[in-house]
Formats: C-alpha cells, sequence, structure tokens
C-alpha cells in the first residue's frame, strides 16, 4: 500500500483556527500594532501624515482595517493589497509565511514587528460628523463647469461641508481655496450617518468615507426600468450624466465593483448596461478585468479626454449631446444585429 498525503487545502477558516489570531496576521504584513483609535496609514499601504485609518472587529468577530481614504480590508485583503494577488495566491502566502505549508521556491516574508499579543474587543465602526454650509458661488459655478446644477445637488444629496469630525475629533475644514463636498449615504441601524467626502483640490487623499464597500453611489436615484444603464466611476460623473438624460451609478470606489447579486438585479431593470471607466492604464485593467466576469457587459470609451466630466468641461454640452447621440445611434445598430 501506497502512504499517500492528502494535501491541505487553505482556507480563510483554516487560518483562523490555528493558534495565530487576525491581529497578528495584520501585523505580521503592515508592520504597524493593532490598537483602538485613530492612526496613520503605513507606508506599505499608503504615503499618510493624518490619522485617517482604525481597526475595528464588528460583532460576527472579523477584524478589519478601516481607511477613511482609502481600502478596507481584512487580514487576507491586506495581503492581496500589499502584493498585489489574488484571493487563492494571499491564502497561499499566509499559510507558507505561517508554516502550514511549504511551497518551493517562494521566500519567507518575516514579521515586520513583533507580535504585540494584542486582542482587539469589539468595537464600534469609525464615525464621521459633519458641519454642512451653504453652497457659495464659487462652489456651484465649479460643479457648473461639469453641467451639474443645485438642483442635481439635491437630488443625489451632495452637500458643501464646513468642518469635518473623525470618532469625536475635529478633523479639517473647507476654506474658499479647499472645499469638501459630501455625498450623504443615509443612516445605519445604530443611526450613525454615512458620508463620502470629495476633497477634489486635495493631492494625496481627495475622500473620506464610513460607506460599506457594496454601496453604490446614485443607487437611490434610479428609476424602476429604463432601456440601459451605465456603471462609471465616481458620483460626479453619475451626476454629469443624469444632466444629459442618462441613467448612472457607480460603485464605492475605483478598487470596486458590483456584487454579482447586484448585477443580476440590474438585468432586470435595464435591457443593457454599459461600462464607462477611465480612458487612461488604471481604468481600462480594470475594464477588461471586469468585462472578463461580465460577458454580457458592453463598454463605452471616452474619446480624447479621461473621462465624461472632463469631455463636458473641456467640449460643452453641445459637443456632449453629440457624443451621446453617437453613442445612441451605436446602440440602435447593435441592436438591429442582434
Amino acid at each position: 500500500m501506497y502512504n499517500l498525503e492528502v494535501p491541505i487545502r487553505i482556507t480563510k477558516e483554516l487560518l483562523l483556527s490555528k493558534s495565530w489570531t487576525q491581529e497578528t496576521y495584520f501585523e505580521h504584513y503592515l508592520g504597524i500594532p493593532v490598537k483602538k483609535g485613530l492612526f496613520c496609514s503605513p507606508a506599505i499601504i499608503r504615503k499618510d501624515n493624518k490619522p485617517t485609518c482604525s481597526f475595528y472587529k464588528g460583532k460576527n468577530g472579523l477584524l478589519k482595517y478601516k481607511d477613511f481614504a482609502g481600502p478596507t480590508f481584512d487580514f487576507v485583503g491586506a495581503v492581496m493589497h500589499i502584493f498585489d494577488c489574488t484571493y487563492y495566491n494571499a491564502l497561499q502566502i499566509i499559510a507558507h509565511d505561517f508554516g502550514f505549508k511549504s511551497i518551493k521556491d517562494r521566500p519567507i516574508n518575516p514579521p515586520k514587528m513583533e507580535y504585540s499579543g494584542y486582542e482587539l474587543q469589539e468595537t464600534e465602526k469609525a464615525k464621521i460628523q459633519v458641519e454642512i454650509q451653504e453652497f457659495t458661488q464659487k462652489e456651484l459655478d465649479w460643479w457648473l463647469a461639469f453641467s451639474i446644477s443645485l438642483k442635481t445637488l439635491n437630488k443625489f444629496k451632495v452637500f458643501s461641508i464646513k468642518s469635518v469630525f473623525l470618532n469625536g475629533n475635529y478633523f479639517t475644514s473647507s476654506s474658499a481655496s479647499s472645499p469638501i463636498y459630501g455625498y450623504y449615504g443615509g443612516e445605519t441601524s445604530d443611526g450613525d450617518e454615512l458620508w463620502r467626502l470629495y476633497m477634489p483640490t486635495k493631492l494625496k487623499y481627495r475622500f473620506l468615507s464610513n460607506w460599506n464597500a457594496t454601496m453604490i453611489q446614485g443607487a437611490k436615484q434610479l428609476p424602476k426600468s429604463g432601456e440601459f444603464i451605465v456603471i462609471t466611476k465616481s458620483l460626479k460623473d453619475v451626476m454629469a450624466l443624469y444632466e444629459f438624460g442618462i441613467i448612472a451609478i457607480a460603485p464605492n470606489s475605483e478598487n470596486l465593483f458590483v456584487t454579482d447579486a447586484q448585477y443580476a438585479k440590474l438585468k432586470q431593470k435595464f435591457k443593457d448596461i454599459y461600462l464607462l471607466y477611465d480612458r487612461d492604464l488604471p481604468g481600462v485593467k480594470s475594464a477588461n478585468k471586469i468585462r472578463k466576469q461580465f460577458k454580457d457587459l458592453k463598454v463605452l470609451l471616452m474619446p480624447k479626454v479621461k473621462d465624461f466630466t472632463d469631455y463636458v468641461k473641456k467640449y460643452g454640452t453641445l459637443k456632449t449631446f453629440k457624443l451621446i447621440d453617437e453613442w445612441l445611434e451605436k446602440r440602435q445598430t447593435q441592436q438591429q444585429h442582434e
């Protein structure tokens, strides 16, 4: 008889069943201690000189790294982000580094710090609170450059923000040269407000958010049904498209897309779904990746500029309407050949 060794199937549940904690996994790869409160993002994630990050543990016991100005992930997601790899490969990296299995010719990633041994208890999710003010004429003119009116800003619940507070502590304020716009996403079951804050003049970080990863920008303004819908990459583009009669939504982040369930619901409401991402290398890479998952997804391309709002600002309303007419004519031609 042969003594066959059954290969270990590495899963997240397996990693959590061992002696290592979620806190240890995070500390191993991020190189920062898991603790309560806000802290600056570790350099391995992004450069940061303001405390915009926190750890929190929900009622399900899952520990999350939350970056108000960047990604949110569990320990497997952290490895995916750091090594730019798939979920499966992230599990293999962790298993190899912690001795659950050996992968030939793969170097071991040593811990970036001495483990603290700390275990975070169930915590509340980080809170964003804001002080709202009236739009200034300068702010309204800025939005109008993209053909976005005050009426549309109100419809999509976009506000001018005076001051921002994170977890009860003052964080920042707007100014004439550095405005802050707040996208209001409603309230949680606990009564906490959900905000996605947009700071267009900032260079290092332009967004702060406590929205859930699966929240969709523009979803609450959707009609019950329609001929087609566009999935784009920002609420600004969603609002600009709306001004030109195009129904659109945007995921919560450029690094995210709608879930399979959300896509299926869109298919029930709309005959066609189009993707309109930035015409740059990251945008094209994301679009190609998404199309591999959703085979029936159709793609729109921006001519000459990166995104839809850039086109509106550069070429004006008449040329933008002409561009949309070209899209609609192309769609009609495609339908005739299907």
